[in-house]
């Protein structure tokens, strides 16, 4: 891949794969559309929009755009900024519910194995990253994280056209708090096909939690759950396929284990008491949906009246076939009796073990059935046995509950763990099943192509539909664009009015139904041909009818229609369930019965109505967005490309449409009150709040940002906005302006900060000394700096520290030779290292003759030892002659007066005098009393110190724009920061406005005043009334020094001097460096040189 894996946006010389937004093709066609997909998928471009619209084509492979840079890249970014990715568009929706407080979804939609539930995880796995942390999200993303597992192996399997498809709906909110993190959340779960238990197609699995337990299982546990291969099993052994390439089944079956134990059910959010019953009874479900339908097939083909000989290998085990007698009587009794033969008793011995019910209960409510019948004001209760068929749709119907009541049970689970009373705002996720075309489509696959053709409609109504309705209905010149409008077929499914809908018909026929269901399925097709013949979008074949979808032409096999729709559990398998002797088992089954006796029990078709009107009535409540997926082939390998299918699908997703519509149509459109609320910041006149009309203020907006009148229309409410570079513009502004005041927040908090931080640290450096050595007033008071060279502003002394090395400390120190003579060094401190800098006279090149900086020691902290003061030191030979001897020097201190060290050097001995300091035990005695504000006249202030002469004090950066010393009072002489009180600044928005009288703004009159201007203006009295000009005051006399040793400057800010020169006194500092001026020339020197006149 090359530079691919790393960015391959960012790379040099990046190959140009097609468009990144298709609404910038120069011909809009299918083709043309299918040939710029193709190109960016060949080249690992699997992204591309459509306006707002997110097109992603699934690589069948793992890609390397998915990392932390990707996040850090796409957050806070604008949409045109970088290349198209799914991070862009989770980015916006985060972003949008926190501007405009409004709850976001996202629409995943495509064919099965087009990337649905993969775009689903990437998003997020985004938002989660951005949203921030702490503990209750860490916990949150905890149980999606074990949940996630558990609820895949339960509700995912093996499809032809996909390994890992999702055979149930999710719709997943994230829930967050005001200040945007999550902190909750919910999971909807919508038409899981619980018939998969029962029945597959052929080359398709059952939900994956069969196989994992089969293949995984210990030997202990299969011994406790009488499990063998699958291809025991008739549930199972129905399609012939039992594994899936790529897929671990014995690695899943551990990860789902560890998902059910208790660690991680207590991370769900599960009780102890539910712990322990799901642990207990966790395995009973699997190995009865397992097991159930083994045992039970033989007990029931031995004890059905209407059993014929070519039935019973269906039925039959191998080994439970051999044990019959070979000639079964036609006529065996209807239930299990104690003349059953011997070898059928341990047929449901382990089902009803492991349920918890009596055995002989479980056969005979398999096998009969309890009927309520009423003549002449008596009821009286009839046991009616049923037949081989109606025994099957028993069976199969109490696994089929089984499974689905235990998925529920699973995601109410992490429900209860997630889900927080009071909602404010949420992303909602919605993964459901694609689109499906089989060989064979029953009952399942209507259901879920009608819950796509609903999804397919809600795209049209809000982004074809609802996007031409909106220009017609707010005025906006616009001329119409054709497409297809799938709510015809929707009607022809769910109507309930005349003509009525598919599903009506289908529920009358089973609420008339007897006890088979093959003349039923027959009715129902003789009735949908008569009632729907004539439907453009309906036909029908000899085994069933056909569907016009958006999707394309779906055959639907009409066997079984009916049967799975009254997906009927009678009330005598309900009632056993409920006297189980496991408490978990009895939770699965919690109905009323004498409640639900009483009405027309419900069947699939209306449940998938209601779910799917629900789901839609949610959606609709959000701001939608996005994302069409494509499949590019039926082999699921990586670079496989099938032109006919890839363009099939960008017919009927309505892509060719959806761009001719953004092509002419314009990017964005809002609400008058919802623009002024996001932009007002943009102009003093609309911030805090616009008064006057809502029109004029956007108008105003718009206008004060110079933007062109063709880019943007106003309707009756809202602002229409052409070209997302417009909008872009707008959005870059307003970061700049909050931008701007988050760093003058930023300011004030960091400058509290710092002072609580260097106050504190001036208290510690005072308790190291406490009762140690006396200490100086100017010592005892000062502010710590830290840099006072500003090295900021001086590269030259900056250049031999570390590029991230950080500086602790920075001062000119003064170094004294065998002689006594001052040398100056710059001293720098850092977290590792000390370093010394001098300087030196270039002595050729042709820099020659100027000052430079010099590197003079570099050492580590972590050598040095100590630090001392020493009253004696040696010294190596200087040189040659009698005056240039080696030996030891020593410092003498005299008492004298003042806190200003005066240094006299009398041969080998340096005589100190200084007044006497504090006591030992002093501390500081100024009280800080800053507070954090801003200063006006900062901007003054600063262009005074400007242009003010340095001083070489403690504080002042060398060669700064202000004096050490003069920065020292500057910095004494600031209020400590604080933060401000929001109470008494809080504005109060809900109080009515005072109407001010801005009269006083106005120009005043004149009056007097200016009568006496106007004839001042005619008659011009003599300056001074005559009075001849006095004398100019003599300036103020400069304070003097006479120098009394000389000095050779060692800087190029310094000034050199003999003995008995005069020189003016500028600034003196503390710090023993003064600022003067001699013979026209100003710089520093030291105080102890010189003596004042």
């Amino acid at each position: 891949m090359g530079s691919k894996e790393r960015y391959h946006w960012l790379a040099q010389n990046v190959k140009v794969s097609g468009v990144d937004d298709m609404v910038l093709l120069s011909k809009i066609s299918e083709d043309a559309i299918t040939e710029n997909l193709k190109r960016r998928y060949l080249d690992d471009y699997i992204y591309t929009y459509i306006g707002p619209v997110l097109i992603s084509v699934n690589p069948f492979k793992q890609l390397p755009y998915f990392t932390e840079r990707e996040v850090e890249l796409y957050q806070g970014a604008a949409q045109y900024e970088n290349p198209p990715h799914i991070y862009a568009l989770a980015d916006n929706m985060y972003r949008n519910m926190m501007i405009d407080t409004e709850n976001q979804c996202v629409i995943i939609s495509g064919e099965s194995g087009a990337g649905k539930t993969v775009a689903a995880k990437y998003i997020m796995s985004y938002v989660s990253k951005v949203s921030g942390g702490g503990d209750k999200v860490q916990h949150m993303k905890d149980i999606i994280l074990q949940s996630n597992p558990l609820l895949e192996a339960f509700g995912n399997a093996k499809t032809v056209r996909n390994n890992n498809s999702s055979r149930f709906g999710k719709y997943f909110e994230i829930q967050f708090s005001r200040g945007g993190a999550p902190d909750g959340g919910k999971i909807s779960n919508f038409l899981l096909e619980k018939s998969r238990v029962v029945s597959q197609n052929p080359g398709e699995r059952s939900f994956h939690i069969y196989y994992q337990v089969l293949e995984g299982a210990s030997s202990e546990q299969r011994e406790n759950l009488g499990v063998t291969t699958p291809d025991y099993y008739f549930y199972l052994n129905q399609s012939g396929t039992y594994t899936v390439e790529d897929m671990d089944d014995k690695k899943e079956f551990l990860d789902t284990m560890e998902a059910m134990s208790v660690e991680a059910m207590s991370v769900v959010g599960l009780s102890l008491e539910d712990q322990d019953c799901l642990s207990e009874a966790m395995s009973v479900p699997v190995s009865l949906h397992v097991s159930l339908p083994v045992f039970l097939s033989p007990c029931l083909s031995s004890c059905l009246p209407a059993c014929l000989p070519v039935s019973l290998p269906v039925f039959l085990s191998p080994c439970l076939s051999s044990c019959l007698p070979a000639c079964l009587p036609a006529c065996l009794p209807p239930c299990l009796s104690p003349c059953l033969p011997p070898c059928l008793s341990p047929v449901l011995a382990f089902p009803s073990f492991l349920l918890g019910v009596p055995q002989d209960g479980l056969c005979s409510k398999l096998t009969s059935r309890m009927i309520d019948s009423k003549w002449g004001g008596k009821s009286e209760s009839i046991a009616v046995t049923m037949s081989t068929e109606q025994a099957c749709f028993s069976r199969d119907a109490l696994s089929k509950a089984l499974h689905t009541r235990l998925f529920d049970f699973l995601v109410d689970c992490v429900n209860k763990a997630i889900q927080k009373d009071q909602e404010d705002f949420n992303i909602g996720v919605l993964d459901i099943y694609g689109f499906e075309i089989f060989q064979r489509n029953g009952f399942e696959q209507f259901c879920i192509n009608f819950v796509n053709e609903k999804l397919q409609q809600i795209f049209i109504e809000l982004t074809l539909k609802a996007e031409q309705d909106e220009y017609v209905q707010e005025g906006i010149q616009w001329t119409p664009i054709e497409y297809f409008n799938n709510k015809v077929v929707c009607d022809l499914i769910e109507s309930k009015l005349n003509p009525v809908g598919l599903m009506s018909v289908l529920d009358d026929v089973c609420a008339t139904m007897h006890a088979k269901g093959e003349g039923a399925d027959q009715t129902l097709l003789q009735k949908l041909q008569g009632q729907m013949g004539s439907h453009e979008h309906f036909s029908s074949w000899s085994q069933g009818f056909i569907i016009h979808h958006y999707a394309g032409k779906v055959s639907y096999d009409v066997s079984g229609f009916c049967e799975r729709n009254r997906d009927v559990l009678f009330n005598d398998i309900i009632e056993l369930m409920q006297s189980s002797e496991f408490p978990f088992i009895r939770a699965l089954f919690t109905e009323n019965l004498e409640v639900e006796k009483r009405g027309r029990p419900s069947t699939a078709s209306t449940k998938i109505k209601k779910q799917s009107t629900s789901l839609v009535q949610t959606l609709m409540k959000c701001t939608p967005h996005y994302i069409r997926c494509i499949k590019p082939n039926e082999t699921k390998r990586p670079r496989d490309w099938e032109d006919n299918r890839a363009r099939h699908q960008v017919e009927y997703l309505g892509l060719r449409e959806n761009i001719r519509i953004r092509r002419a149509g314009y990017a964005y459109r809002r609400a008058f009150n919802k623009f002024l609320q996001r932009y007002a910041i943009l102009t003093k006149e609309t911030w805090p709040r616009w008064t006057e009309k809502e029109r004029q203020g956007v108008l105003h907006l718009l206008n004060s940002v110079h933007m062109d009148q063709d880019q943007f229309q106003l309707g009756k409410t809202k602002v229409f906005i052409k070209a997302p570079e417009s909008l872009f513009l707008l959005e870059e502004m307003r970061e700049r302006k909050y931008n701007g005041y988050a760093r003058v927040i930023q300011k004030a908090w960091r400058k509290h900060i710092a002072v609580r931080k260097y106050v504190k640290m001036r208290e510690e450096a005072s308790d190291i000394l406490l009762n140690k050595k006396e200490r100086r007033r100017n010592s005892i008071n000062r502010n710590f700096v830290g840099d006072y060279l500003g090295t900021e502003n001086h590269p030259e002394i900056r250049q031999f520290v570390g590029r991230r090395e950080r500086i602790d400390f920075a001062d000119v120190v003064v170094k004294f030779d065998r002689r006594f003579r001052t040398v100056k060094r710059d001293l720098i401190l850092t977290p590792k290292f000390l370093y010394l800098i001098g300087r030196e006279k270039v002595k050729q090149g042709p820099e020659k003759g100027q000052i430079q900086e010099v590197l003079k020691r570099k050492i580590e902290l972590n050598k040095i030892q100590s630090v001392s003061l020493s009253l004696e030191f040696k010294v190596k030979k200087g040189g040659w002659g009698p005056f240039s001897s080696s030996g030891s020097r020593q410092i003498q201190f005299q008492d004298s007066q003042g806190d200003e060290a005066v240094l006299k050097p009398s041969g080998k001995v340096l005589q100190v005098s200084i007044g006497p300091g504090l006591p030992k035990n002093s501390r500081p005695t100024r009280k800080d009393q800053r507070k954090s504000r801003y200063l006006g006249n900062q901007t003054a202030s600063t262009n005074q110190s400007n242009s003010a002469h340095r001083s070489r004090g403690a504080g002042a950066p060398r060669g700064g724009s202000s004096s050490r010393g003069s920065l020292l009072r500057q910095q004494s002489s600031m209020d400590q920061p604080s933060l401000p009180r929001l109470q008494s600044q809080r504005r109060h928005d809900n109080q009515p406005k005072k109407h001010q009288d801005m009269g006083f703004m106005n120009v005043p009159e004149q009056g007097a005043a200016g009568l006496q201007r106007r004839r001042s203006k005619e008659v011009k009295p003599l300056p001074g009334a005559g009075r001849p000009k006095p004398a100019p005051k003599a300036k103020p006399r400069s304070p003097q020094c006479r120098a009394l040793y000389a000095y050779d400057a060692q800087d190029t800010d310094e000034l050199s001097f003999t003995a008995d020169d005069v020189m003016e006194i500028l600034t003196e500092d503390a710090s023993g460096w003064w600022f003067g001026r001699l013979r026209g020339r100003e710089g520093m020197f030291p105080g102890n040189y010189v003596e004042k006149i």
